[in-house]
């Protein structure tokens, strides 16, 4: 199982870098070489992140400046196809609703969602899997009836063509879990001009002022 950097925020403070916990000890060094020692980063210790994620990820903590809060930061996720699990397997750990939408490609009514007006500072995770696809900032409301992103976290959802070609559905990359659809050219006024629609169901939130130390 891989792990790919996705991105180290501006740092003003505390704060932890998530790893796909399999993939430390080989990435450690390059991680702890990528924190930006430039703006007065240090390294303390590696801490574990619980969340949904069936493999674990890991954190890495620093400090910066003297303010001291917690923060968690997604910079990493699981490689692409890398969650497999058989349909006895997937029915064992989610729920009908979830198995539903995520495994034969069911849809929720709209209106109905947790998250269709939900806009809380955070990361929305794969409710199969636990990998991070889209962050709040790229949330937005369309009115369509279901939660509504411009753009998903770097290689974290898969886009395949129905067989009619007529929309293209989104799935996450490392689960094949099934999101919804992705829509282009509809004028919203986002820097993509694509609107990602996924079913609330197949989404896990994590709130950004989570203690990713605990």
């Amino acid at each position: 199982m891989g792990s790919q950097i996705l991105k180290i925020s501006p740092l003003t403070a505390s704060r932890t870098l998530i790893v796909n916990a399999p993939a430390v000890p080989k990435f450690l060094p390059n991680l702890i070489n990528q924190i930006p020692k430039s703006r007065g980063c240090e390294f303390i210790k590696l801490v574990r992140y619980k969340s949904t994620l069936s493999s674990g990820f890991c954190g890495l903590s620093f400090n910066q400046g003297k303010k001291s809060f917690r923060s968690g930061v997604v910079v990493a996720m699981s490689a692409p196809g890398s969650v497999q699990k058989s349909e006895e397997e997937w029915r064992a750990v989610l729920s009908p609703q979830q198995f539903h939408i995520l495994r034969q490609k069911g849809t929720e009514y709209p209106g109905t969602g947790e998250y269709d007006k939900f806009f809380e500072e955070g990361i929305y995770n794969c409710a199969g899997c636990g990998t991070p696809l889209y962050k709040s900032t790229t949330k937005f409301n369309s009115g369509c009836g279901w939660p509504a992103f411009y753009e998903g976290l770097p290689g974290a959802i898969k886009r395949t063509t129905d067989a009619d070609g007529s929309r293209t559905e989104i799935t996450c990359a490392a689960c094949g879990g099934h999101l919804g659809h992705v829509f282009k050219g509809e004028r919203f006024p986002t820097p993509t001009d694509e609107r990602h629609c996924v079913n609330s169901i197949s989404m896990k939130f994590t709130p950004a002022n989570s203690d990713s130390s605990r």
